[in-house]
């Protein structure tokens, strides 16, 4: 699915979040919105899943005008930065909760869930529970169950931010294959610029409300377009 972003503000309060956000994301890639705190890249993701309303400005899903379609009617799945796992629910429970909702078969739930247990290698980890996973097998749980409705577009907030150096970067590369073996349009929120640059075919920067620059790494770090930028490549400290 493509996602067409379109003169979007959104205001809280007296704090100008996004003011007047374009941005064209092609259907099947993988995008990161990279910026620091308060950058707005987090009112962005949730205004495209349908969390947020914006104040003005659309968004485009495949050339629908989704703007007010709340989220469970988007064909989005969304990830929260704590995983947000039902920590009375197994492994599979947790997968298959999306399906338990829409009343499908018992026997494709059972192979659906199947299959993503596989996807993520955790098979042996079905009838466990989220306390009894490291944070990385639990990150990989809330992708999967995520992906269980086969949704169009997958969001991710901060997907790694809880995780350790190690396994963040473990799991860069095994997301990135995922994403090989599943094209669905992704875009995730990062801080990290290493990141962003290992995993996004395309990084959106944002800072203050507004979109900064847009590139893959190579035109980010070659052709940075504002002082901003050029600070985030060469001081590396601010974030």
């Amino acid at each position: 699915m493509s996602i067409l972003v379109e003169n979007i503000s959104k205001t809280f309060g007296n704090y100008q979040a996004l003011s007047q956000v374009n941005l064209e994301i092609k259907n099947g890639s993988l995008v990161g919105l990279l910026g620091p705190s308060g950058s707005g890249k987090s009112t962005l993701l949730r205004i495209l899943a349908g969390l947020e309303i914006p104040d003005s400005g659309r968004i485009w899903l495949e050339g629908q005008d989704a703007t007010k379609v709340p989220l469970q009617q988007r064909e989005i799945g969304f990830v929260f930065q704590n995983y947000a796992l039902f920590p009375h629910l197994t492994v599979a429970k947790n997968i298959s909760f999306g399906l338990d909702v829409r009343n499908i078969d018992i026997g494709l739930k059972k192979q659906r869930v199947n299959e993503l247990l596989q996807l993520v290698e955790l098979e042996k980890f079905a009838d466990r529970y989220p306390k009894q996973l490291s944070g990385g097998q639990r990150q990989r749980i809330a992708l999967a169950r995520a992906l269980a409705c086969e949704p169009k577009v997958l969001l991710l907030d901060e997907p790694f931010a809880a995780l350790d150096a190690k396994i963040r970067k473990q799991l860069r590369s095994w997301l990135r294959t995922l994403h090989q073996q599943i094209p669905v349009t992704t875009v995730f929120v990062t801080h990290d610029y290493q990141e962003a640059m290992e995993l996004a075919h395309e990084i959106v920067i944002l800072d203050t409300g507004k979109i900064q620059q847009v590139g893959n790494a190579h035109e980010i770090i070659d052709y940075a377009a504002t002082i901003s930028t050029n600070l985030l490549f060469k001081s590396r400290s601010i974030f």
